[in-house]
């Protein structure tokens, strides 16, 4: 038998990355500060090294409004 993978969330990295300049953010440190998380992990996360957890999501929609969750992120 064999079991289905759970589902997982990624960032759309192009649309994360316009919505971020339409923002007037001009580095991932002052994207970080306004998200309220590391630099590090808003890094890591549009490079692809991890996957957006909770706090990243949450931070995301509120610095990025009025982008909704579909806009950035998709379910695969």
């Amino acid at each position: 038998m064999t079991r289905e993978r759970g589902y997982t969330v990624k960032l759309r990295t192009a649309a994360f990355g316009r919505a971020a300049s339409l923002a007037k953010f001009e580095s991932d440190y002052a994207l970080a500060r306004a998200m309220r998380l590391n630099r590090s992990t808003v890094t890591r996360v549009r490079a692809g090294f991890i996957q957006p957890g909770p706090a990243f999501i949450a931070g995301a929609l509120r610095a990025l409004a009025p982008m909704t969750f579909e806009d950035l992120f998709e379910v695969v």
